[in-house]
């Protein structure tokens, strides 16, 4: 499974970003990982195909929200309410199969990922 992020951008404080995660094939789950400069890679929500259920990182709750286009293989992270504290690469990740709830939050839960792109929130 190929995957393609965009959407990453320079925003200020308070500001939105939209990113987009286009699978190569229909997998079944999709995730955003980010990783911050000198700080480790975190979890900040993932989906599954079917049932569809969302997960978040408690830090983005509220602000953030994860969708999917089934049709496109496509995932989307509406992100609101940024704050410099979301300023970090983001990874766009997937799974080709079913996984237990506890892997889904956990990066070694996704066996494909793509390119990271980049998110900065001026304050």
């Amino acid at each position: 499974v190929q995957l393609q992020a965009s959407g990453g951008g320079l925003v200020t404080a308070g500001g939105s970003l939209r990113l987009s995660c286009v699978a190569s094939e229909r997998t079944y789950s999709m995730g955003w990982f980010r990783q911050a400069p000198g700080k480790e890679r975190e979890f900040v929500s993932a989906v599954t195909l079917s049932p569809k259920i969302t997960y978040y990182a408690d830090s983005v709750k509220g602000r953030f929200t994860i969708s999917r286009d089934s049709a496109s293989n496509t995932a989307y992270l509406q992100m609101n309410s940024l704050k410099p504290e979301d300023t970090a690469v983001y990874y766009c990740a997937a799974r080709y199969g079913r996984i237990i709830t506890s892997y889904m939050k956990r990066a070694e839960g996704y066996d494909h990922w793509g390119q990271g792109t980049l998110v900065t929130v001026s304050s």
